[in-house]
């Protein structure tokens, strides 16, 4: 379900980068979350759409790493002035730093990613894609395969772009038990009450294990992690029990 996702994106940032200039006097700089450059999920492949337009087009690129929300701002303004064609911010919590920074620099182009704003600024390209209907196709695959009956779910921190995926997992489970007359049950996220199980960060594989083992002891035996790079935790998890114990479904980027 992810790569088609991750395609849009690397492609929608080629366009804004191919488009917005000339290619060979264009630079491209990038600001990611705390999740890092190498997160396994937007931060890396938002960079391999730049990777890909330096390769396939001649511009320039280059990238600030966040280590704290407090990185956020300054990490921007370090990049204005004109030295970037494009500024790309990743993350929905850079939503108020890249809108601060697009309103007092109405010249300077940005996207971010997992953001939209309303209204749209006219400086600013923001991604968003419908992510709860892969996740409600995930949610009905695992329905049907759970041997258990009992699937789970937890995300890293509880803001839009993270519950969207929970809420169509849940849906999609929901359906395959309307259709098969089942009763799969989904922990970790109630979609009424908006409350769930959050590691409150995108950072620790650690979290991500102990989350996992949680979910597991208590009779899981699908896991859909909505962290970014917490979820490979999940992940080491199920490849220590065996495919037969845990399975792990990921999401914005192929986990396999």
């Amino acid at each position: 379900m992810s790569v088609s996702i991750l395609t849009k994106l690397a492609a929608s940032l080629a366009t804004v980068i191919v488009t917005a200039t000339a290619a060979n006097a264009f630079t491209a700089c990038q600001v990611t979350d705390t999740g890092g450059i190498d997160d396994n999920s937007f931060n890396q492949t938002a960079w391999k759409g730049v990777q890909d337009a330096i390769a396939d087009f001649g511009i320039e690129g280059r990238f600030l790493e966040s280590q704290a929300e407090t990185d956020y701002e300054a990490n921007i303004n370090s990049l204005l002035g004109g030295q970037c064609d494009v500024i790309i911010t990743v993350g929905f919590l850079l939503g108020d730093a890249t809108k601060n920074a697009a309103g007092a620099n109405p010249d300077q182009p940005f996207s971010i990613v997992d953001f939209a704003y309303d209204p749209p600024l006219p400086n600013v390209l923001g991604q968003v894609y419908a992510t709860d209907e892969a996740a409600f196709l995930a949610g009905y695959l695992a329905a049907g395969m759970s041997q258990t009956g009992i699937l789970g779910t937890f995300g890293g921190i509880n803001i839009p772009p993270v519950t969207i995926f929970m809420d169509g997992f849940v849906y999609g489970v929901d359906h395959y038990n309307a259709k098969n007359g089942t009763d799969v049950t989904v922990l970790g996220w109630d979609t009424e009450t908006r409350e769930g199980l959050f590691t409150n960060n995108f950072e620790s594989l650690d979290d991500g294990r102990a989350f996992a083992q949680n979910l597991y002891d208590e009779g899981v035996d699908i896991v859909l992690p909505v962290a970014g790079p917490v979820g490979l935790g999940s992940a080491a998890l199920a490849d220590e029990l065996g495919t037969d114990q845990l399975m792990i479904i990921g999401v914005d980027a192929d986990l396999y």
